[in-house]
């Protein structure tokens, strides 16, 4: 479905050696998971006997209790299209191994030895196991059949390759997993017993959060729990899901119980990210074995467990601040470069009074603070036209002048009327000519002053209305360098909110009246009570939908059909199935139908994952064809 796969890692309740008792709570927990179409389920290491056996590894009846459960599993899961992944000691040889048992359809499809024994602190495996990566065996005889063996498996389903790695193999060096994920394992999991520590989970955490963006791979992580023996060490049951550098999923510890944590892992998006970075499959190392399996699909109206954020541009709440000031000192460093390197005298900006040319002029404000320039370099420009309310203007004046900014005032109305008088045009006709000559005319004011003052224009739109072409050709669609051009819409409010809150009282109380101020370009008149007649978002839509599209559809090259899917997911209860189908074909509509406007757009820093720069990013062509939308 949509390139999800559910997967789950799973905690059972152990009894230390006894392998009969482990068997069923892990049976149970197989059922549970089959019950909530978990598609691939881990367990934690050597969790048939329990990890902390010690010495009775060394005894053929734990040796071969471990055998009986592990056909006890096999029993259980004839019936299961589900994958299992369990952990149990494995004699070959004269040799003992750690291995991971890979089960489907009542067999055992795999078993893959860990690769690094750990010896020192509070860990001795080398009293015990042997290295995989030793082992002369490659097949092992278990219920009349031969099953692969060995460190070099790769397991592949219709749906995604995975691979598996064991505890102390993620904390080496270079992990097992970074080859699997090189072979092309876009799922990797493990199977741990790692005991708790001060401090040591945040650092189990932090690494199978890198480690699954390093593989830009889904890591899926069981640690043994608190039915382990307490002799020397205590496990508390950590358990995680992530993809690509983000936690999905995390266990509470020290609980009593069986547990099973359930998420999705999206391939597609996994694979989007292998595509671009065409370095990923560069150094395959080894010749790697394919076991082939299948693997249950998720219906089509499966309710996900995976919770999709409505705005993916805004940085989470405990890191917004920081994030926020980081955007901002991007801005600055780009502007700042800019203005020394043209030599320019100063840096002339339109002022509407709306969200964009407010954060755009804290940019240069802060620049010219930065560069030790006095603020009077900075000329703001307020132009009142024909849909100019008085509220934007008083917010307009009053911020220019909290600012300490060289501020000028230039109606475009006279300008406007004589234009339309030589063109032919009424002025009643309140079409697109009408709107496009009063932002062509402001954008003449700002290049024409800069010319007089050997000023640099500053461009004030954003990343929202790039990807709509909700601008004016040749109008505010053009400057000399746009602060703004790596902003989503949903973003600028976030880090004008930021700004706000680190200056003056006054300041602070006309950017909050910007902030409830409806976005608006303001070319049409206003109604009868003086207030903005002409909202964007009656227009083009509401723009937490636009960015959430385009964060999607760029950053993942996701179909319109998934997009429409997960928009359904975060946005229920907020908007109906048809109104996000309709603005989501207004969306591709709009971003083929304008990409004339962002081949020819100026210079501006790139500041997220995002980015429509013709010469950065985004390189399409202007007659591209817009798929067909089948909603």
């Amino acid at each position: 479905m949509y390139g999800f796969i559910r997967v789950a890692a799973a905690t059972p309740q152990i009894k230390v050696a006894d392998c009969s008792f482990n068997a069923t709570e892990i049976c149970s927990l197989i059922s549970k998971a089959s019950d909530a179409g978990v598609q691939a389920i881990c367990f934690p290491e050597l969790s048939l006997t329990g990890y902390t056996c010690a010495d009775l590894f060394f005894t053929r009846r734990l040796q071969h209790d471990a055998l009986t459960a592990l056909e006890q599993i096999c029993y259980h899961t004839a019936s299961m299209p589900l994958i299992t992944i369990a952990g149990l000691p494995l004699l070959l040889n004269g040799r003992l191994y750690n291995v991971a048992a890979i089960i489907q359809d009542g067999h055992v499809q795999g078993f893959v030895p860990k690769t690094h024994i750990p010896n020192s602190g509070e860990f001795y495996e080398k009293r015990w196991f042997v290295p995989g990566r030793t082992a002369p065996e490659t097949t092992v005889r278990f219920m009349d059949n031969e099953v692969p063996f060995g460190t070099d498996l790769l397991f592949r389903t219709p749906y995604c390759s995975f691979g598996v790695e064991i505890c102390e193999d993620l904390w080496a060096p270079v992990p097992p997993s970074s080859q699997l994920a090189m072979q092309g394992a876009e799922l990797l999991f493990n199977l741990s017993a790692s005991n708790e520590a001060i401090g040591k989970n945040t650092y189990r955490k932090q690494l199978i959060s890198q480690q699954s963006a390093r593989c830009h791979a889904g890591y899926v992580y069981a640690s043994a729990g608190t039915g382990e023996s307490t002799t020397d060490l205590v496990f508390g049951g950590s358990a995680f899901i992530a993809e690509n550098g983000c936690l999905l999923a995390e266990s509470e510890r020290f609980t009593s119980g069986s547990r099973l944590l359930i998420n999705e892992i999206d391939v597609e998006r996994l694979t989007a990210d292998r595509i671009r970075n065409t370095n990923f499959f560069a150094d395959r190392q080894g010749n790697y074995r394919t076991v082939e399996l299948d693997m249950p699909v998720l219906p089509p109206d499966a309710s996900l467990h995976r919770i999709f954020g409505r705005e993916p541009f805004v940085p989470r709440e405990t890191d917004r601040q920081q994030s926020c000031n980081e955007i901002f000192s991007i801005q600055v460093a780009g502007l700042a470069k800019r203005w020394q390197h043209t030599q320019a005298k100063t840096v002339v900006i339109g002022i509407s009074g709306g969200l964009d040319s407010t954060l755009a002029l804290l940019v240069c404000v802060k620049t010219a603070d930065i560069l030790g320039y006095d603020r009077q370099r900075v000329t703001g420009i307020t132009m009142p036209g024909f849909g100019t309310t008085g509220r934007t203007y008083r917010n307009a004046v009053d911020l220019m002048k909290a600012l300490g900014i060289n501020s000028r005032e230039i109606s475009i109305k006279e300008a406007c009327l004589q234009h339309f008088e030589a063109i032919g045009h009424d002025p009643a006709k309140h079409d697109v000519t009408y709107e496009n000559t009063q932002a062509r005319e402001r954008t003449q004011i700002l290049m024409d002053v800069a010319n007089q003052q050997n000023g640099l224009v500053i461009g004030t739109g954003d990343l929202s209305e790039l990807a709509l072409g909700w601008a004016t050709y040749n109008g505010d669609q053009m400057s000399m360098y746009g602060v703004n051009a790596g902003i989503p819409k949903t973003l600028v409010r976030y880090l004008v909110q930021t700004a706000a809150l680190q200056l003056d009282d006054t300041s602070k109380r006309i950017l909050f009246d910007v902030l409830d101020t409806p976005v608006s370009p303001e070319l049409l008149p206003a109604d009868d009570k003086g207030n903005i007649a002409q909202k964007t978002e009656d227009l083009v839509g509401p723009y937490e939908l636009h960015d959430f599209f385009l964060y999607y559809f760029i950053r993942f090259g996701f179909t319109p059909e998934k997009i429409l899917f997960l928009a359904r997911q975060a946005f229920d209860g907020i908007y109906t199935d048809e109104v996000i189908s309709k603005w989501l074909r207004t969306f591709m509509r709009r971003f083929y139908q304008q990409q004339f406007k962002r081949s020819c757009m100026p210079d501006g820093p790139k500041v997220g994952s995002i980015n429509l720069s013709p010469r950065g990013d985004w390189r399409m062509p202007s007659d591209a064809c817009m798929p067909d939308i089948p909603f």
